[in-house]
């Protein structure tokens, strides 16, 4: 079943959905990244955001 645009909040808005482009590039946004390091942070540790955002802290050159 796809994503009813027109309900908002609640539970689907902390889970990262790759296989939505739109979602997909509104992440990749506003976490100042690809959509393909989304799409590999995902697949490393879960569609939750906050895992998501840890992820890609953790991940960067330099640290």
């Amino acid at each position: 079943m796809s994503d009813n645009k027109s309900q908002t909040g609640g539970q689907d808005r902390e889970r990262i959905n790759i296989h939505q482009d739109y979602e997909l590039r509104d992440w990749a946004q506003s976490m100042n990244t690809t959509p393909e390091r989304i799409k590999e942070a995902v697949q490393a540790v879960g569609d939750r955001a906050e895992k998501v955002r840890e992820y890609l802290r953790q991940d960067k050159p330099g640290r």
